[in-house]
């Protein structure tokens, strides 16, 4: 009985010493407030878009969808906003930096858990990120790809929220 008890208790401390350290994200009425003002900014231009905010670990928060968005915008929302996370940047930032380096290009390329398209932007606190915004939805219009109209609409959702982020 002893040996169980002892056993019981190491395998609890041992599984409490192995817990990751919980992820940071915006509380959740902010990161509902940021999604809403990126779908309205996107709506506002007629766009109909997925917005996602994920946590610092990558984590879904929360995911709004205006009505009559493509169903393929979803995932790429969160993509968007995972990328930003995994690699500490505005994706449209990693996008151009692809075009310039072929040897990062390749890197990125070849990590397929990443989306390097405009749209995704870190939530930063001073200089502690704890979270991302994605938004996918829009389609070249006058000569503007759709990645960089999405990037405005993560823009607007991020700048509502930014100075009230903890």
């Amino acid at each position: 009985m002893l040996a169980l008890i002892i056993a019981a208790t190491s395998t609890a401390v041992f599984a409490q010493q192995s817990r990751q350290p919980p992820s940071r994200g915006p509380e959740m009425p902010l990161a509902l407030e940021a999604a809403q003002a990126a779908l309205a900014a996107c709506a506002a231009n007629g766009v109909k878009a997925a917005a996602s905010i994920v946590d610092s670990a990558g984590g879904l928060r929360v995911l709004l969808t205006a009505d009559g968005a493509a169903q393929e915008e979803v995932e790429i929302s969160r993509k968007k906003a995972s990328t930003a996370v995994a690699l500490k940047e505005v994706t449209s930032e990693v996008a151009d930096r692809m075009e310039k380096d072929q040897a990062f290009k390749a890197k990125i390329d070849a990590d397929k858990s990443l989306f390097p398209r405009p749209g995704g932007i870190p939530l930063m606190v001073g200089d502690e990120m704890i979270g991302a915004i994605g938004v996918s939805g829009a389609s070249r219009l006058n000569g503007v790809p759709g990645g960089v109209r999405d990037e405005a609409c993560a823009k607007a959702g991020l700048d509502k929220v930014r100075t009230r982020l903890k």
